[in-house]
């Protein structure tokens, strides 16, 4: 059981990374709470499935662009600064959505505006946040370091839709704001006490030559690509996020809303508190592509069913496959990508694990709308197992990559520790 135990080690061993940690813990918190308020109060408002559907197309062209745009200046700037001054600016947008929930027939323009502008905000922060992650930790303990990243999001995703389902149900859209409102407050104390990330000596000032030199790098490597499409194609035909508010009406059970958002998550748990043994399974590309299969299979038996404890079961089967994927993604990251290019390779992470969740919830919903919630899901979840064996026989570097003996691998742990050691 010890060799499986998640290890804690980074929380003890590294003050900085502990709290950046807990700020995301508390930020996470609240942030799914108005993740799940955004949909709901559309449903509310609109009784539509395209309406909420349209939630996903409002975000990914900004996401695309700044996502992009922040892994270039995540490159060039403290990556501390950004991820702080983008935590202040995500507060000041729910201010704007708890101000909307106040009139007395809230502006559905208003919530796609705010939605894009997010989008936007996580576009700037996300690269800068997962570029800090190789500069507070030791290149060993970063597996043990993105396993815990992964457990605060978990934590959040679990807890934060069920508070917010009572909050809604018991209280009003407005609380579930307020109470957004007051963890990115306590988010931003704890990021103050982070020491400063500068950028790297040997990076590029921003600028658009700079931008493609990263795409460039990205798609020179194959076991970075297989990355990035498996995730893609899993994510677009498998994600029913945008169906979870009419799912549980369609079952009877609308007060189950909460438990739709956290099954997945229960999965990811299990996965993340067991992850031990991802410290030494080595064939990090043939893990990303089994647990894209078991998502796509997972997600098309949720669709099969009426039952609400089997819809649960699959998709939390479906959220423990996805962890397996995202844990070895992240580590084939980490453990590979020069530091001077972290930030711009971080900006088309955040695109690959993004944009495909949210093409995803425009697909699910248009489909159902033109035949059924049932036919949407299961059909997805068919089309993800089918494009990700196609796209893992065209990847062979990636399908056979071997952390200890990868070239990119094998220099960043060599360049490491010449620099732990000087």
């Amino acid at each position: 059981m010890a060799k499986l135990a998640i290890d804690l080690t980074p929380l003890k061993k590294y003050p900085d990374f502990r709290n950046l940690w807990t700020a995301g813990l508390i930020s996470y918190l609240g942030s799914m709470i108005t993740y799940v308020a955004l949909p709901f109060q559309l449903k509310e408002i609109t009784h539509s499935y395209l309406a909420v559907g349209v939630l996903g197309v409002i975000e990914i062209v900004p996401l695309i662009i700044f996502g992009l745009y922040g892994g270039v200046l995540a490159d060039s700037v403290d990556r501390k600064k950004m991820v702080w001054a983008t935590e202040a600016g995500a507060l000041l947008l729910v201010l704007f959505l708890l101000s909307n929930s106040w009139f007395w027939d809230p502006k559905v323009i208003i919530i796609y505006i705010v939605a894009g502008l997010f989008a936007v905000v996580d576009g700037l922060q996300r690269p800068s946040m997962d570029a800090m992650l190789p500069r507070l930790v030791s290149h060993e303990d970063l597996p043990a370091a993105s396993a815990l990243m992964s457990l605060r999001w978990q934590f959040g995703v679990i807890i934060g839709p069920t508070i917010g389902g009572i909050i809604f149900s018991t209280l009003s859209i407005s609380a579930g704001y307020a109470v957004d409102i007051a963890t990115y407050v306590i988010s931003l104390i704890f990021l103050a006490r982070v020491r400063s990330v500068p950028r790297s000596l040997e990076a590029e000032k921003p600028s658009l030559a700079a931008l493609f030199d990263g795409v460039k790098y990205a798609f020179s490597r194959q076991d970075l690509m297989g990355t990035y499409l498996i995730d893609l194609a899993a994510m677009f035909f498998a994600m029913p996020n945008a169906l979870f508010p009419f799912w549980a009406d369609e079952i009877a059970a609308p007060w189950a809303l909460g438990l739709f958002y956290a099954a997945g998550t229960v999965g990811s748990v299990i996965v993340t508190l067991t992850s031990g043994w991802t410290r030494t399974y080595r064939f990090h590309g043939r893990a990303v592509i089994l647990a894209a299969i078991g998502w796509g299979l997972a997600v098309a038996a949720s669709g099969l069913t009426n039952s609400l404890v089997l819809i649960l079961i699959f998709l939390t089967i479906a959220g423990a496959s996805d962890m397996v994927s995202a844990l070895f993604r992240g580590n084939i990251w980490n453990q590979t990508i020069p530091d001077e290019l972290r930030g711009r390779l971080a900006g088309i992470e955040l695109l690959s694990y993004s944009v495909g969740p949210l093409a995803g919830q425009l697909r699910a919903a248009s489909m159902a709308a033109a035949t059924t919630l049932s036919i949407s899901v299961t059909s997805g979840g068919l089309m993800c197992v089918l494009v990700v064996a196609i796209l893992a026989i065209f990847l062979p570097k990636f399908r056979k990559y071997d952390v200890l003996t990868n070239e990119f691998a094998v220099q960043e742990r060599e360049k490491r520790r010449k620099s732990e050691n000087s």
